[in-house]
């Protein structure tokens, strides 16, 4: 078992470093302008980061899932806004990697290109009566001649107000229950989409996210990702995907954050003497560590069991999206204490990686729901 990296990684790893300098630093004060994120998304694209784990021949570099975490911690660690780091993750993880996985040839030459090559994908899953309950859908998919008419409304959608395409699911049978889902690949400028305003977030701000409503919203049969029936299977394989890769983005926000708090200790002085010699902080830091290390362990095993198609790996990525968003909290407050009164002012920007920890014990399924698979693991 060999837990170092190779060449080839260690130069992705200074590759995502350098391309993402100065994109749109963070953390950030308030919700930014969308042109500005659309701006800084381009800049993304020419960096080659928007097509992580699109295939070379559609115009991305090909990355598995333990290589796309590795360059998602790396982005993490850059010292780019987390939202925006978040917002890549999301397009790649929930977007493309559906319709990587499963969409047709003409959706691979043409929608997978565009997702690489500089257009927005975001996810709309989400509703406000069913959370991500995939059996329990309101917005539905009804055949109309040669497609279907997609009626509902869409929460929390990430990306939203600077997507260009959107990967909805959306109830074909009702009867079917889990079986009746179907996924569908829509452009934004389809007649009957609306985009409503901005979610003003606690933290996450540079990922834009808003309510979409879709109202006799007409898409051709080409717009089916997969099977009809299929959307709930693909929603859960990017699941996959996403608990297991997204959270590398705080593994690499927590190591610079770390690495942040023992600068601190070591120079602040109390009582005549530094932080670290007082056992109380350094066992915080040491705590603070082990939180990361431990995380880190369970994320890259998780993808390296994606990567070997291991059934196992459904349950060590709810194993790992649960210690790697409890640790970013806890790290989060640990951080304000090692700071002291400094960590409670916005203008240090030391309570940055709490405020954007917290939604990741909610997104891609709860603390709650991981708990859940990682019993049905057990129990299996």
């Amino acid at each position: 078992m060999n837990f170092g990296l190779s060449a080839a990684q260690r130069r992705l790893l200074e590759e995502v470093a350098v391309a993402a300098e100065g994109i749109l630093d963070g953390p950030l004060a308030d919700d930014p302008d969308p042109a500005a994120v659309a701006k800084a998304w381009q800049v993304a694209t020419d960096r080659g980061l928007t097509g992580l784990c699109v295939p070379v021949e559609h115009g991305g570099r090909g990355l598995g899932a333990l290589d796309t975490a590795l360059a998602l911690e790396a982005l993490g660690a850059a010292g780019l806004d987390t939202g925006f780091a978040f917002g890549i993750a999301a397009h790649l993880l929930a977007c493309a990697v559906p319709i990587r996985d499963f969409g047709s040839g003409a959706l691979h030459a043409d929608l997978l290109r565009d997702l690489a090559t500089g257009r927005v994908a975001a996810n709309a899953m989400t509703e406000p009566d069913a959370g991500s309950d995939v059996s329990r859908l309101a917005t539905t998919a009804v055949p109309d001649g040669d497609g279907y008419r997609l009626d509902g409304i869409k929460s929390f959608v990430s990306n939203g107000p600077i997507a260009d395409w959107l990967v909805v699911y959306a109830t074909t049978d009702p009867a079917a229950g889990y079986l009746g889902v179907s996924a569908f690949a829509v452009p934004r400028t389809t007649p009957g989409v609306r985009i409503g305003p901005l979610l003003r977030k606690t933290g996450l701000r540079g990922c834009l996210a808003a309510e979409v409503t879709f109202a006799g919203c007409r898409v051709g049969a080409a717009n089916l990702i997969g099977a009809a029936g299929a959307g709930s299977q693909i929603f859960q394989a990017g699941m996959h995907w996403e608990r297991a890769c997204l959270a590398a983005i705080y593994l690499g926000s927590m190591a610079t954050q770390l690495r942040q708090c023992v600068a601190h200790a070591r120079a602040r002085r109390q009582f005549g003497r530094a932080l670290t010699d007082f056992q109380v902080t350094a066992h915080r830091l040491a705590v603070m560590r082990q939180r990361l290390e431990s995380g880190r362990l369970l994320l890259q095993r998780a993808c390296w069991l994606l990567d070997e198609g291991d059934p196992e790996a459904s349950t060590a990525a709810a194993l790992a999206k649960v210690a790697v968003s409890e640790a970013v909290v806890a790290n989060g407050l640990d951080a304000i204490q090692v700071h002291g009164s400094t960590g409670v002012l916005t203008a240090t920007g030391v309570d940055a990686v709490l405020r954007d920890g917290l939604p990741s014990t909610i997104f891609s399924g709860s603390t709650e729901i991981q708990r859940d698979i990682i019993v049905a693991g057990l129990l299996s």
